[in-house]
């Protein structure tokens, strides 16, 4: 499943940024990254999302997309860093978690695939900056069709 999920990812490179859009090659944030991802691997989203702000009520405290992550994935945020995983960053210290990408390598040279603002949808380093940002980890979870 791991190796499906980055195989897929990496066919959306080079998309646009769009808040809250999720159309491979048009435009997606990186919440709709992994809507597009869940689509192909599942078929139907598996519940409707919400318009939401650029700020995903950080001003409140609420942790809308940690949330929705442990509904619908595995929590492996205690095992080794994995090509496959999804991850979830804190922006800042003790901000809520907002924003989002999937592990495409791991090892000594490890990267991840995210939609960024100005940028799209693109494959970077996991620099020791953004692996300070981690919230937590995620693997999608295996279904029987």
């Amino acid at each position: 499943m791991n190796a499906c999920v980055v195989t897929i990812a990496r066919t959306w490179l080079g998309t646009p940024y769009g808040h809250q859009a999720s159309v491979q090659g048009v435009s997606c944030d990186c919440l709709g990254l992994l809507r597009g991802i869940w689509r192909e691997v599942y078929g139907q989203e598996p519940e409707a999302i919400p318009a939401y702000t650029r700020d995903w009520s950080e001003p409140q405290g609420v942790e809308r997309l940690l949330g929705a992550a442990k509904r619908h994935f595995r929590d492996v945020s205690d095992t080794p860093l994995a090509a496959g995983q999804v991850v979830l960053f804190r922006m800042r210290q003790g901000a809520v978690a907002k924003h989002l990408g999937l592990i495409s390598a791991a090892g000594a040279l490890p990267q991840f695939i995210h939609a960024y603002q100005g940028h799209g949808v693109v494959e970077s380093p996991l620099s020791a900056p953004w692996q300070k940002r981690i919230a937590a980890r995620f693997e999608f979870i295996e279904r029987n069709t």
